[in-house]
């Protein structure tokens, strides 16, 4: 059990995982699975169940298109993305620190030479 909402884990595919994200889409997934095991953690992505209630009263080829969401976690159960983001930890593979607006997929190219306090951030 997690101490606060910042830090959960859980068992993923059988392998005891650090939480990133909940309900993502398929390029969030593609995303943070490159970007994390470029830092050289084990990603595990599991697929969430789709809820009860969105498949009733949908045929089963309906229920074949309803976009499909992923949690992805690390197997390394102290990985935190608050510290791990906001402490300068993960790299771009290109050498740039990870920002917050990279990280979130706002910028494409992490602008590591901007603080955060900047200006231009607000």
């Amino acid at each position: 059990m997690a101490i606060n909402k910042n830090h959960e884990f859980e068992d993923l595919n059988g392998i005891k995982c650090a939480i990133v994200e909940r309900n993502v889409s398929v390029d969030r997934v593609t995303f943070l699975k490159n970007l994390l095991q470029y830092n050289g953690y084990t990603v595990v992505v599991e697929v969430n169940a789709i809820p009860a209630k969105t498949t009733e009263g949908v045929t089963e080829n309906e229920t074949s298109q309803v976009p499909s969401l992923y949690t992805i976690g690390v197997a390394d159960v102290t990985f935190n993305v608050i510290n791990a983001v906001f402490g300068r930890l993960l790299r771009t593979p290109d050498g740039h620190t990870v920002t917050l607006a990279y990280w979130q997929q706002k910028e494409s190219v992490a602008r590591d030479d901007v603080p955060y306090f900047s200006d231009n951030n607000c």
